[in-house]
């Protein structure tokens, strides 16, 4: 194995050991970068420079015997994370210049585990996406196959992971946006419980729903960075001050005891049938290392979280999206007669037309004489699917699902049919929806493209899915092949 495939817990061995440096392992790292990224397109922006200033301060607290589990080790921020000094642009040209004068919490708590940042993910446009292709920069392609899609949101995240870009990486999930891409690039990605990881910093798409998680080779690297961002912060309002556990513990092969349901209403119509046999071989995988499993749970109100997503996801985002003014920061179009005229070509311009349409279909739902009708009408139903888990988790430690319907796609072929491309979430979105914790772990291939198994956890049981993912990546090793590329 080459130093830039290596998982966290493995670099960290040998830089405590003194067997590998930071310098070393971060010029691997950018040297597998500079070799596949003309393929892969992953990355927005590669922070050369400052990786190497933050490795070379790495060696000397690791010299100094001062190292935390992450110390040293190259990780990439999706670029929808305000890093201060270094451009996020949310993959759009409205803020492809912004340089925030801030770090978001998460970067923060990273820098105080001295990590080499390595460079910003491509994603699509302001998180707006399931492919990458909505990214107003250029489409990121999946390593196990350069014709197809990785993935999105955080489609640039999950790609560089899985092309050994990056030792781990950091996303967001809105609606799968971290899974997704997981399953698609054959990676370890977890969305935790809303209000587990601060949103402060992260530039906001729809602020019910975001949150941010990481994409690593493994669960145990799941773990060691979930410990590193995970906690209260008081400038985020839905940051929840519960106590955060060290995660690295509840890691052992033992799942004996546990009980874990299958919603049957999540192998929906349409469903590949490879993707179907690969979920059943890995349910029973699990029902051999001692899980008690019920293929008979219901969730009723399932087939609704679709309609419900793409009601309320895109009311929120043009909320927040009503910043983009073109006069306080970001892009503004200067050829107009009058300031009104200025913002409408500034938006005109400056937002794609993912962007837009989900803008247009947030404004509509909102407005007089449909507010009831339509997001009054969602946040019911959204009431009624997170009642559902609830009740499922009175009975059941995890629920387990296909993260994606499909494999990956090829690049093109959903573009034009926006409704097809929303069903590549439709696996993922009622987790968000509910605000449980969720992960995504390679589960198996079909003719040579990844498969990925979703855990479901109660709120704040991370511990429990992390527990789960680990025993089956135990008993397996779909997590450890690697493309070529």
């Amino acid at each position: 194995m080459t130093m830039h495939q290596l998982t966290i817990h493995e670099a960290h061995e040998l830089l405590k050991a003194k067997q590998l440096s930071s310098v070393e392992l971060t010029k691997a790292s950018l040297g597998r970068i500079h070799q596949v990224e003309p393929e892969v397109r992953a990355l927005v922006t590669i922070t050369d420079e400052l990786a190497l200033k933050q490795a070379q301060k790495a060696d000397e607290l690791i010299a100094a015997g001062d190292i935390s589990p992450l110390t040293g080790i190259p990780v990439l921020i999706k670029d929808n994370m305000c890093t201060k000094g270094t451009k996020t642009t949310c993959s759009s040209k409205m803020l492809e210049n912004f340089v925030p004068p801030y770090n978001a919490t998460v970067v923060e708590k990273l820098n105080a585990c001295s990590v080499v940042i390595i460079g910003k993910a491509n994603m699509d446009e302001f998180a707006m996406g399931s492919s990458t292709e909505n990214s107003a920069l250029f489409t990121t392609h999946n390593p196990w196959d350069l014709s197809r899609v990785p993935g999105g949101s955080s489609g640039g995240s999950a790609a560089a992971v899985a092309a050994s870009e990056t030792i781990y990486a950091l996303g967001s999930d809105t609606g799968g946006s971290i899974r997704q891409p997981a399953g698609f690039c054959s990676v370890t990605g977890l969305k935790p419980t809303y209000g587990r990881v601060s949103r402060y910093g992260l530039v906001a798409f729809a602020s019910s729903l975001d949150q941010i998680g990481p994409l690593t080779q493994d669960v145990t690297d799941c773990a060691l960075v979930l410990n590193a961002i995970a906690g209260y912060d008081p400038r985020d309002s839905t940051s929840v001050p519960y106590p955060t556990p060290d995660y690295t513990q509840c890691l052992t092969a033992n799942i004996k005891g546990l009980h874990i349901g299958v919603p049957k209403e999540y192998f929906v119509e349409g469903m590949q049938t490879e993707v179907a046999t690969a979920m059943r071989a890995a349910i029973n995988k699990l029902e051999e290392l001692g899980a008690t499993i019920d293929w008979e749970v219901s969730l009723p109100h399932t087939p609704y979280a679709l309609a419900v997503y793409y009601i309320i996801a895109p009311s929120e985002a043009s909320a927040n999206l009503a910043r983009y003014d073109g006069v306080k920061y970001g892009y503004s179009c200067q050829d107009a007669d009058s300031m009104w005229e200025a913002m409408e070509k500034t938006r005109q311009h400056g937002f794609g037309a993912e962007v837009k349409r989900r803008i247009m279909l947030g404004t509509y739902a909102l407005s007089a004489g449909y507010y009831d009708a339509y997001y009054l009408k969602a946040q019911k139903v959204r009431t009624l699917i997170r009642q559902e888990f609830d009740q499922a988790f009175e009975k059941f430690d995890a629920l387990v699902t296909p993260t994606s319907p499909t494999v990956p796609f090829k690049i093109g072929e959903r573009v034009d049919d926006p409704l097809q491309m929303y069903l590549s979430d439709v696996c993922t979105l009622p987790i968000n929806i509910a605000g449980v914790p969720a992960i995504s772990i390679p589960a198996g291939f079909a003719n040579g493209l990844p498969i990925g198994m979703q855990i479901i956890g109660k709120p704040f049981s991370e511990e429990t899915i992390l527990k789960i993912a680990h025993a089956y990546q135990q008993a397996t090793d779909w997590h450890k092949k690697k493309p070529e590329i």
